[in-house]
């Protein structure tokens, strides 16, 4: 079944992407990251001496700090720095640095829906920036229920506002990746055969859920084949201005 959207995108087609790297100058590394008019702000800070209080020292810690457009964080920026704490901690080597923290601060400049899998995504292309050792990279979709069945991904606000149920999805990137080869797996799978993070919020089915999976890793090769190309143009572009 088609399903016409205000923007006039198909059910599974992803706005426009955007992302830029180093854009902070005091930070360790920075990124920013658009998707549509939703954009999202990444600074690293670390690694530094020393663990938070209840983190194991014999590892690195990972600390989220989320930063709302306007007004306190609440509740639900509270959650979004746990998913993003635990996403990251099982994409970084935790035993490279051990008794080190981390801080990824997120800025949220401007939300127009999908605005966790933004910050996720922001958040990584941070840490490449950085230099945080990683296993690999990781690339989150958000996909939503309509009441009437369909499944679209990518939301904008106001979509998301008339969906019934809706996954926040992060997957490993593809194997096409510009990372070595021998981080392609994990405890000898292929890691573009799993998931990393999934977390739904509304009323979903267990079929509604499996297809979102499906629609999600589908549109997770898009976003590997994004992520690959900027890095290589920006390695480039590096390599020329040295």
């Amino acid at each position: 079944m088609e399903v016409d959207r205000e923007d006039g995108r198909s059910q599974n087609q992803l706005r426009p992407l955007a992302c830029s790297r180093n854009i902070l100058h005091r930070a360790h590394g920075s990124a920013s990251w658009s998707q549509g008019d939703t954009k999202v702000l990444a600074a690293v800070y670390g690694p530094k001496a020393g663990t938070k209080k209840n983190e194991n020292p014999e590892k690195a810690c990972i600390e989220v700090i989320w930063k709302p457009k306007t007004g306190q964080i609440g509740k639900p920026e509270k959650e979004y720095e746990m998913i993003l704490k635990r996403t990251l901690e099982s994409v970084c080597i935790l035993t490279v640095n051990p008794n080190t923290t981390t801080s990824i601060i997120v800025q949220v400049v401007n939300d127009d829906g999908a605005l966790l899998p933004s910050a996720i995504n922001a958040a990584c292309m941070a840490l490449v920036d950085a230099g945080i050792p990683m296993k690999h990279l990781a690339v989150a979709i958000c996909c939503c229920v309509a009441k009437s069945g369909y499944v679209i991904l990518d939301p904008t606000k106001l979509e998301e506002q008339k969906m019934k149920a809706f996954a926040y999805l992060v997957f490993p990137n593809s194997v096409h990746s510009v990372l070595p080869e021998g981080s392609l797996r994990v405890e000898g799978e292929p890691i573009e055969n799993g998931i990393i993070t999934s977390v739904t919020h509304g009323i979903m089915s267990v079929d509604d859920y499996f297809y979102c999976l499906e629609r999600g890793r589908a549109a997770s090769v898009k976003l590997s084949d994004f992520l690959r190309r900027n890095l290589q143009q920006q390695s480039t572009d590096s390599s020329k201005a040295g």
